[in-house]
């Protein structure tokens, strides 16, 4: 929790980098004698403006263009970040959407959504919607699918040792000097060096020191990915002679490590060809294969980690009574209130990352109807079998209705809210492989009565897949309440014991009073994905098993400053 403890400023946001590729089907044909030449926009909202950040080449003559081009865009969690993707019908010096008749369709989405899962098809980052035209025309049955690969490194990378045996000799008064290179294959069948080894002098039977790579290095993080492997003779006048090459994937390297047939014979075509008797130029041995994941948050949500969003807000009486323009609950018709404003700016954020778009909205503190007594952990739309409305606006809809309703009272008793989202997150981490992660957001204006209750409940949730949120509304002495927010020190339950890891930030809404929505959504989110980092590197998830029921290769401390494992 940076805002209230004199740090002045947000925290540093948690960011990646993501990498767009675009391709279209069926584009309007623009042109008289020939198919249109696409070309893709790519523009990003600020400040309420579209700006252009990049463009794609021109594909000539082409209605189902795939563009080479990448686009690269910063990734922020805590930011709603909107995107704008605009083809047109390219007029080589006449420029790019000069006129109407270029303009071949946009589409809007925004990085949350062009990231996360639910929106792709099987296990792809893709999205595909529809072309529009102006004013909402359906551009025809264009279509625009964006995939999305995380690019920020944090995928961790893989140590490799290699030997080789019996290499042919290539030096006529010496052995030969052997070094290996390794290279990526990529899509379009280009090569990548990937790393190349030193060189072993007079020696056919060479041990290469050990080396490390990153798996997006090595295999763009796709363990089928084909890998060339080529075993040379140093020339000092860079002509290189040909000992033999032979192909693998990452994925083979592992099961040979496995399976101890960790070997494989290295090939020199033309020999094949012209010797009767020829077996090969030696062989190369895989003599050890460690790999170091580093997962980020970003790799969980593209793995299948859904978002619930669960909004718990405090009806006591010290917020005034909600008919009088003071209260903090007065619903201005002109202007949102401060528990409005605090749920809105943070519900946009979240719903991005969860599929069915349904969020928990539970009050505390108030006599509910039809006997009025107290609760503390009530469903404002009064359904006890479902509380979830539909969508943020659902959520606010119920606050403005459930108002009138009720009737405010204390005390300002928030552990069992905190216990009743936890006993949900610990459901599903038993039935589902915690495929959800639950974040709770506490609106309330006082500081809590249940000060011991409070830490006992976050210490029992910080076991469990759930972040804590707390935004203190009003200009009460919020103090204590840096208690919960464990960044001046260990959080601790009554009776002594710490929590697992800090799941609590704790925000007071007035010093965003004047800041725009983003800047409180950007605080109180930021340290969300550390959190949900935190939670599966405890439980050694990889992101991938949490929507399927593979058996990692690597399992341990992934998303640990060391985040090393070693294959099994």
């Amino acid at each position: 929790g940076a805002a209230g403890q004199g740090r002045g400023s947000a925290p540093l946001a948690v960011l990646s980098k993501v990498e767009l590729r675009v391709s279209c089907k069926h584009l309007l044909d623009r042109d008289t004698l020939n198919k249109s030449d696409p070309c893709v926009l790519l523009l990003m909202q600020s400040q309420g403006q579209w700006v252009e950040v990049d463009r794609s080449e021109v594909i000539k003559s082409n209605l189902n263009p795939v563009f080479a081009k990448i686009f690269t865009v910063d990734y922020y969690f805590e930011e709603v970040q909107k995107l704008r993707f605009e083809v047109y019908d390219s007029h080589g010096h006449a420029g790019i959407g000069t006129h109407d008749d270029d303009f071949l369709g946009g589409m809007e989405c925004t990085v949350g959504q062009v990231t996360h899962r639910v929106l792709q098809i099987v296990a792809q980052k893709r999205v595909t919607k529809p072309l529009f035209l102006k004013y909402g025309k359906f551009a025809g049955k264009s279509t625009i699918t964006v995939i999305s690969e995380e690019i920020s490194g944090n995928n961790g990378y893989v140590e490799l040792a290699f030997r080789a045996k019996k290499l042919d000799d290539k030096d006529l008064f010496s052995k030969s000097d052997p070094f290996l290179e390794i290279y990526r294959i990529d899509n379009d069948r280009s090569e990548q060096l990937v790393y190349r080894t030193e060189v072993v002098k007079n020696n056919l039977s060479p041990i290469w020191e050990p080396f490390k790579v990153s798996l997006n290095s090595l295999c763009s993080c796709e363990e089928k990915r084909k890998l060339r492997c080529v075993v040379w003779d140093y020339d000092s006048r860079g002509k290189h002679d040909f000992i033999g090459e032979f192909f693998t994937t990452f994925e083979e390297m592992q099961k040979a490590m496995g399976e101890n047939k960790v070997q494989w014979e290295c090939m020199n075509p033309k020999y094949k060809i012209k010797k009767r008797n020829y077996k090969n130029s030696g062989v190369v041995v895989l003599l050890d294969l460690k790999i170091h994941r580093v997962y980020s948050f970003l790799d969980y949500i593209m793995g299948g980690c859904q978002i619930h969003f669960t909004v718990a807000i405090d009806f006591t009486a010290s917020n005034g009574d909600p008919r009088n323009s003071c209260s903090l609950h007065y619903i201005n018709p002109y202007q949102p209130n401060e528990y409005l404003k605090a749920l809105v700016a943070v519900g946009e954020i979240c719903q991005d990352y969860d599929s069915d778009k349904k969020f928990s909205a539970l009050g505390f503190g108030a006599r509910i109807p039809p006997k009025y007594e107290v609760s503390h952990d009530f469903a404002i739309n009064f359904n006890p079998d479902n509380d979830e409305c539909e969508g943020i606006q659902g959520v606010v809809e119920s606050y403005q209705s459930c108002l009138p309703k009720i009737q405010l009272y204390g005390p300002t008793n928030v552990a069992p809210i905190i216990s009743k989202v936890a006993r949900v997150a610990a459901d599903e981490e038993r039935t589902k492989e915690a495929s959800q992660y639950f974040i709770l957001l506490i609106l309330t204006d006082g500081v809590v009565t249940d000060m011991a209750d409070t830490r006992e409940a976050i210490v029992r949730a910080s076991y469990l897949p759930m972040s804590i949120i707390i935004v203190g509304v009003g200009n009460a002495d919020f103090t204590d309440m840096q208690i919960l927010d464990g960044d001046d020190g260990v959080l601790r339950s009554p009776r002594g014991e710490p929590v697992l890891r800090d799941i609590v930030q704790f925000v007071p809404f007035r010093e965003f009073k004047n800041a725009s929505p983003t800047a409180l959504a950007k605080c109180v989110l930021a340290e969300v994905p550390k959190q949900v980092v935190e939670y599966y590197s405890y439980k050694a998830f990889p992101p991938g098993a949490l929507v399927q029921d593979a058996t990692p290769c690597c399992t341990g401390a992934a998303g640990s400053p060391e985040g090393t494992a070693r294959c099994r």
